[in-house]
C-alpha cells in the first residue's frame, strides 16, 4: 500500500536561492549560475521524491535558471552577453530586495519590545539549552532542515533515489511522538531523530512530521553557529 502525503512548501523560491548562495559561500553578485541551477533542480526532485507540494514559482524560477544556464553554456556574441546580463538581473533584483527585506523584518523582531519581559523570573533557563542568551543559535528553515535530512540519507543509503511508499508508518502519528519525545526536554538534536535502524520510508515519515510540525508552530528549529548541529525545541505554547 502506497502512502502519500501533501505538505504545502512553507518557503519560497527566494528563500531556496538564498539558501544555496549561504551554503555555497557565494556573493549575490557572483554568483556561479550553472552551479546554482543544478542544486536547484536537485531540491525540486527531493521535494517532489518526498511528495511535497512545489508551486509554479518554483517552476517558473527552475526554467529561468536552465534558460540563463544554457545561454551562459553557448558560445558568446554582443547580443548574446545583453540578454545573459538581462536574465541574470531578472533573477539578482528581487534576490536582492528580498534579501534586505528578510534582514530588516530580522532587525525588527530582534529588538526590544515594551515590557516584554515583565514577567520574566530570574536565571530563567532559555530552552535552546543552557542559561539564557549563552548560546549563539540562528533559526532553521525548511531548505536547512532538507540539508540535514539528505546529509542523513547519504550516510544511512548512499546513492539511493527517494521514493516515499511508506509501509505502516503515519506521519501524524510520527508528529505525535515527535512531541512525546520532546515533553519535559529543553531540545533535542535533529540526528537523534534517525539515530535508530528504522527504514527509509520511516525515516521519510519521520522527516516528514517534522516539517509539519515546524510549519505549524508546535516546534522551533534552531542550529548552533560553531557546531552546526540542528536543535528542536516545542514552542512555549506547546511546552
Amino acid at each position: 500500500m502506497t502512502f502519500e502525503t501533501r505538505l504545502e512548501v512553507f518557503e519560497g523560491p527566494l528563500d531556496l536561492l538564498l539558501h544555496l548562495v549561504k551554503i555555497n559561500e557565494v556573493d549575490l553578485a557572483d554568483i556561479p549560475i550553472a552551479a546554482i541551477t543544478d542544486q536547484y533542480l536537485e531540491y525540486l526532485d527531493l521535494m517532489k521524491a518526498l511528495d511535497i507540494n512545489v508551486a509554479g514559482d518554483f517552476l517558473l524560477m527552475a526554467s529561468t535558471l536552465m534558460h540563463l544556464k544554457s545561454k551562459m553554456l553557448l558560445p558568446r556574441q554582443e547580443q548574446d552577453l545583453e540578454e545573459i546580463e538581462d536574465l541574470r538581473e531578472e533573477i539578482m533584483r528581487p534576490l536582492r530586495e528580498y534579501m534586505q527585506l528578510k534582514e530588516a523584518a530580522h532587525e525588527l523582531a530582534s529588538r526590544d519590545i515594551l515590557y516584554r519581559d515583565v514577567f520574566k523570573r530570574g536565571g530563567e533557563i532559555d530552552r535552546r539549552g543552557g542559561e539564557e542568551g549563552d548560546i549563539d543559535t540562528t533559526k532553521v528553515n525548511l531548505y536547512e532542515l532538507m540539508e540535514a535530512f539528505k546529509k542523513v540519507m547519504k550516510r544511512r543509503y548512499p546513492g539511493i533515489v527517494l521514493r516515499f511508499k511508506a509501509e505502516t508508518w503515519s506521519v501524524k502519528k510520527k508528529m505525535v511522538e515527535i512531541m512525546e519525545r520532546l515533553k519535559g526536554k529543553r531540545n533535542l538534536y535533529f540526528r537523534d531523530l534517525f539515530s535508530g535502524n528504522g527504514s527509509l520510508s520511516e525515516l521519510i515519515a519521520i522527516f516528514l512530521a517534522l516539517l509539519e510540525l515546524v510549519k505549524t508552530g508546535s516546534i522551533n528549529a534552531f542550529q548552533d553557529k560553531q557546531d552546526g548541529d540542528i536543535r528542536l525545541t516545542p514552542s512555549r505554547t506547546e511546552a
